[in-house]
């Protein structure tokens, strides 16, 4: 199983916890070492051609921003999903069901906000039902967190947000699925990631002109 969460900063409102990524590290870093291997192939006239190095640099950043990047932490009384092209930022205090299946999936306010930062293999999630527990973020008898090594490290992912949830509802001394939870979606913030997505606009018109010329 994966390390707990990392913590860094103070008690209160810069609290820091990070979540270890629980897939797609080793396929997303082998993937960008043959693209980039392709592109400097393409450079140097080794045999890559030109229109090859142009996908290769398209399925590069996509490697990067789907596979290496996404991140997932909770500061404060926020929950932090840095995805592919976007950081979402979701008061904790809202958050009314969290599941993590092949991705984590909260629920705000009636809206879903995903990240692929945690989730479960296919097979993981095939054995485990989540008919129960998945939106309710609250104790069934029989299906509490196991402190064995044996946890599955999603596990602990969905129940270390969904206890911080219901604290910081509590430090605002907001009901769970009162109109007063509902409006916190109002506090939910998107921010593109303009780096991701100019680098994939470049390379892709950069293939295209490629293929063109």
């Amino acid at each position: 199983m994966s390390t707990p969460p990392s913590s860094a900063g103070t008690s209160g409102e810069h609290a820091v916890e990070r979540f270890a990524p629980t897939s797609g590290r080793v396929t997303g870093t082998i993937g960008i070492a043959i693209c980039l291997l392709l592109v400097v192939l393409a450079v140097l006239g080794a045999g890559a051609s030109a229109p090859v190095a142009g996908i290769a640099a398209v399925l590069g950043v996509l490697a990067w921003a789907t596979m290496l990047k996404p991140r997932l932490r909770i500061v404060g009384d926020r929950l932090v999903l840095v995805n592919s092209f976007e950081t979402v930022t979701v008061p904790l205090a809202g958050i009314t069901s969290v599941l993590v299946q092949q991705v984590l999936v909260v629920v705000v306010g009636g809206r879903k906000f995903t990240s692929p930062a945690a989730g479960r293999s296919w097979r993981q999630a095939a054995k485990k039902p989540r008919s129960t527990r998945d939106l309710a973020m609250s104790p069934v008898p029989g299906e509490g967190l196991q402190t064995d090594a044996k946890v599955v490290y999603a596990d602990f992912v969905e129940q270390r947000i969904g206890e911080r949830a219901n604290e910081e509802r509590g430090n605002r001394d907001i009901a769970r699925r009162s109109p007063e939870q509902e409006a916190l979606l109002t506090e939910v913030t998107r921010t593109p990631a303009w780096l991701e997505i100019g680098l994939l606009a470049v390379t892709v018109v950069v293939s295209v002109v490629a293929f063109l010329v």
